[in-house]
């Protein structure tokens, strides 16, 4: 579950609200946390926009708002994350998560259960299925394992899992829209097991797609995995960024700059923040931390509108998004990809 960064050093929480319909731009509605503009990126950004034509892609009516459910329940037994029955979303931690042998059992259990629980929703991707029933089916398996489904009331999120349909970046509520053929779903989970937050998403097509669509697919998981090939102790965090534009801009795909991975562990979303794009951010991976990569590519536009429910982020002109993300553990020679099954 991505972060979102907009110019500015202040904290804020998604508004409580939830209804239907198109809101303002990501600019004006702050969501997760808010990051200083980076210095000398105006260029590389420009360049990072999206080139596909629009005409390449079959024409499919906007994505609109369906009926919400209320959140569904989960069992006393089951623990919860700190965050649970707060209204606000938790600032977004400064320790980096460092595990030690002990903790990286409990970490690859949380993320490997999320691994097949993606696994097991991308089955229910095809037309006339809801994203609602999607929702139902991820929650059962999640709490039937004995974990909690983490994005449920974290900083107001009325859903287990996000749905993102089409031209949603990320962060979409599952609700009563069934999905289409012709559609593209990310689904994004987030586990916490035993204390561990495990959290992947993958982007799944829904019946007979068309050739440009299933290309941003494709070409979005090769990004992710490319920034995960160059990952190492000692690496710089910005070459994560470097190698995601450049593979992304060679296929003329935008890069979206408002949303982030993340440090993940005993805590959903800590530091450090991890950038998509070209940056000029310090840091360097450490053996033994964790943390998503999550790139969001775009056919058009990489600015976003969020729709007044405060959570679903769309692409301004309508063009097509997908997303694709691991967690990961730095070690001295490279990175394990822990959300695989």
């Amino acid at each position: 579950m991505a972060v979102r960064v907009v110019p500015s050093m202040e904290l804020h929480r998604p508004p409580p609200s939830v209804s239907g319909g198109r809101g303002k731009s990501c600019l004006q509605k702050p969501f997760l946390v808010q990051a200083k503009r980076l210095e000398g990126l105006e260029k590389a950004n420009t360049r990072s926009r999206g080139k596909q034509s629009l005409e390449q892609i079959k024409k499919r009516a906007p994505l609109t708002r369906g009926t919400v459910s209320p959140p569904l329940p989960v069992p006393s037994h089951i623990t919860r994350p700190p965050y649970v029955g707060t209204k606000d979303a938790p600032e977004i931690a400064t320790e980096i998560q460092m595990h030690d042998k002990a903790s990286i059992v409990h970490m690859k259990a949380a993320c490997e259960l999320a691994a097949r629980v993606l696994e097991y929703a991308g089955t229910l991707v095809k037309p006339s299925v809801t994203t609602d029933e999607i929702d139902k089916a991820v929650h059962k398996m999640i709490i039937d394992a004995g974990a909690y489904p983490s994005p449920l009331g974290y900083g107001g999120f009325p859903k287990s899992v996000c749905t993102s349909v089409n031209e949603c970046m990320c962060h979409g509520i599952p609700d009563s829209r069934e999905l289409q053929d012709g559609d593209i779903i990310n689904i994004d989970v987030t586990v916490y097991l035993n204390g561990y937050h495990g959290d992947t998403s993958k982007t799944f097509l829904c019946g007979e797609v068309d050739e440009a669509s299933k290309r941003l697919v494709k070409v979005t998981e090769e990004c992710m995995l490319r920034a995960i090939s160059a990952c190492k102790h000692g690496t710089s965090l910005k070459k994560i960024g470097r190698r995601i534009s450049e593979h992304a801009e060679r296929h003329g795909f935008g890069v979206v700059d408002r949303f982030v991975g993340h440090g993940v562990g005993r805590i959903f979303h800590s530091e450090p923040m991890i950038y998509h794009q070209r940056n000029n951010i310090p840091g360097q991976m450490v053996e033994g931390q964790t943390f998503t990569i999550e790139p969001v590519l775009s056919m058009g536009s990489i600015e976003c509108d969020m729709w007044d429910d405060g959570w679903t982020a769309v692409t301004t002109d309508g063009s097509l998004a997908a997303q694709f993300e691991h967690t990961i553990l730095i070690t001295k020679t490279g990175a394990e990809i822990l959300t695989k099954c």
